[in-house]
């Protein structure tokens, strides 16, 4: 091609998007094709559909006894939990510019909560969570994380992200009590059903399942901020049902939709700093307390490499390779997160997958991540308000974005691949199967690298690889070989 035609081509191309200030040049706003109002309203979602956390965290873990029997305080713990959020989410918009919002971790909390606390008392139980985000933060620095997640095929990725797409799809369900555990499995083959009881009824599962269809319906119709529209409109409508019909406050779970006579709460800073790093091998011993540490460190590495995955896929950030670019700032804020957790006893801090409800509202830079840190910084003073949205008005976001993922990345898989396909496929369905984002990419690297070895193709597999797949075989093995 002559260069008058090159240059003719390139006359044809639109040009890049200029920015509109400094706000816009330093998250790259337009670079990446959003707007400011996009990620304003992405991290409006983003909060509304993790706000529970404030709920939920403070329940498993005031819930707990350590050695002594001690619980720890409920409002000490609703601060400690905001605060971590507020700070890692300002910190990874900032830093990172990705729309990932950070919390204490469900599933870390519970292992803190009922492995951990019981052997030690709870400064020592959260200084291994601290030591389990320094080994993290070192990880990073030495680029070992950052080559494990290079290592991942793209098949696999989009297992993990289609995996995460019917995790949060499930949790949604779950959640707004569409469908639930039946009490006593062992009598039936079921182990979920519709409803509480079989069927549906009930006006908390109404609101979801309006939610649900007023989310699809503007989304078809392409309405900006339909996820936002929905989770405000159907927490309208649950003031309203729960006003009038005069519900008993078990039925909506978690969050009751009642305006708070005073939704100012003055936060209470006791649990800060209360943390003994090394405290805790004194009551267990060094050996089990590595092994501890290691529990920790495991969930927290992969459940957010899954998330940060999943919403690096479905948000366009990667690039032509299936690589994150600047990856390595966005890991060594999760290992801040989790360090910064357990200083504040609120558990390990990591990256939410409820950040895809915002990536659905358009979210593409850091800024909407800043904007659902400021949200959470508001909450530590107005934490009644903050928890009057109910799960089953900002669910019906789960079931969407779950959706969205799910079709954005099924086409992307080898499936004429067995030794890529079948491991993505373990990927995806382990996840929602087992609960657990780290099950779910634990046995997907196991059943890649097994399968590429028995068909005779293990030179393909990256030494990073073979060391993830060990650690995740013994680490399934710890409970057989009694280390847990």
């Amino acid at each position: 091609m002559s260069p008058s035609a090159t240059a003719a081509v390139a006359s044809k191309q639109p040009p890049a998007p200029q920015p509109h200030g400094g706000l816009d040049r330093f998250f790259k706003i337009s670079e990446r094709g959003s707007s400011v109002a996009r990620e304003i309203r992405g991290g409006f979602a983003t909060f509304f559909a993790m706000a529970y956390i404030i709920v939920l965290n403070p329940i498993i873990l005031g819930s707990a006894k350590d050695m002594y029997g001690h619980q720890l305080s409920g409002g000490q713990l609703v601060t400690a939990t905001v605060l971590t959020a507020a700070f890692s989410t300002l910190l990874m918009g900032v830093i990172g510019n990705v729309p990932i919002a950070l919390a204490a971790g469900l599933g870390v909390n519970t292992v803190v909560a009922l492995q951990l606390a019981p052997r030690m008392s709870w400064p020592d139980a959260m200084g291994m969570v601290v030591l389990a985000g320094i080994v993290v933060m070192l990880l990073v620095a030495t680029g070992l994380r950052e080559r494990v997640m290079n290592a991942v095929p793209t098949s696999l990725r989009k297992g993990i992200a289609i995996g995460i797409g019917l995790f949060i799809l499930l949790i949604g369900l779950v959640d707004s009590g569409f469908v639930s555990r039946i009490p006593d499995a062992a009598h039936t083959t079921v182990p979920l059903q519709l409803g509480s009881d079989g069927h549906l009824h009930g006006w908390p599962v109404l609101v979801f399942i309006l939610g649900a269809l007023l989310t699809l319906a503007l989304i078809v119709r392409k309405v900006p901020g339909a996820i936002l529209i929905s989770i405000v409109s159907m927490t309208v409508v649950a003031l309203i049902i729960d006003a009038v019909a005069d519900l008993p406050g078990e039925a909506w779970g978690l969050t009751v939709p009642q305006w708070p006579g005073n939704p100012v709460a003055t936060p209470d800073f006791g649990l800060i700093g209360h943390v003994s790093l090394f405290g805790g091998f004194d009551k267990v011993g060094v050996l089990t307390g590595i092994l501890f540490v290691f529990t920790v460190l495991l969930s927290c590495f992969f459940d957010a490499m899954g998330t940060i995955l999943g919403v690096g896929d479905e948000a366009k950030l990667m690039d032509k390779d299936g690589n994150f670019p600047g990856i390595n700032k966005v890991l060594f804020v999760d290992g801040i997160a989790v360090a910064a957790g357990g200083a504040s006893s609120a558990s390990a801090g990591t990256c939410f997958v409820e950040s895809t409800a915002g990536v659905g509202e358009g979210a593409r830079t850091g800024f909407a991540s800043v904007v659902t840190g400021l949200l959470f910084t508001v909450a530590l003073f107005l934490t009644p308000l903050a928890t009057m949205v109910p799960s089953q008005a900002a669910t019906p976001a789960l079931l969407a974005v779950g959706f969205l993922i799910i079709a954005g990345s099924v086409r992307d898989i080898d499936w004429s691949d067995y030794t890529l396909a079948v491991p993505a496929f373990l990927a995806m369905v382990m996840m929602p199967f087992t609960y657990s984002i780290t099950n779910g990419i634990g046995i997907g690297f196991i059943a890649f690298s097994v399968l590429r070895v028995a068909a005779g193709r293990w030179r393909e597999v990256p030494l990073a690889m073979y060391v993830v797949s060990a650690v995740f075989v013994f680490y399934y093995a710890m409970p057989a070989l009694g280390l847990t």
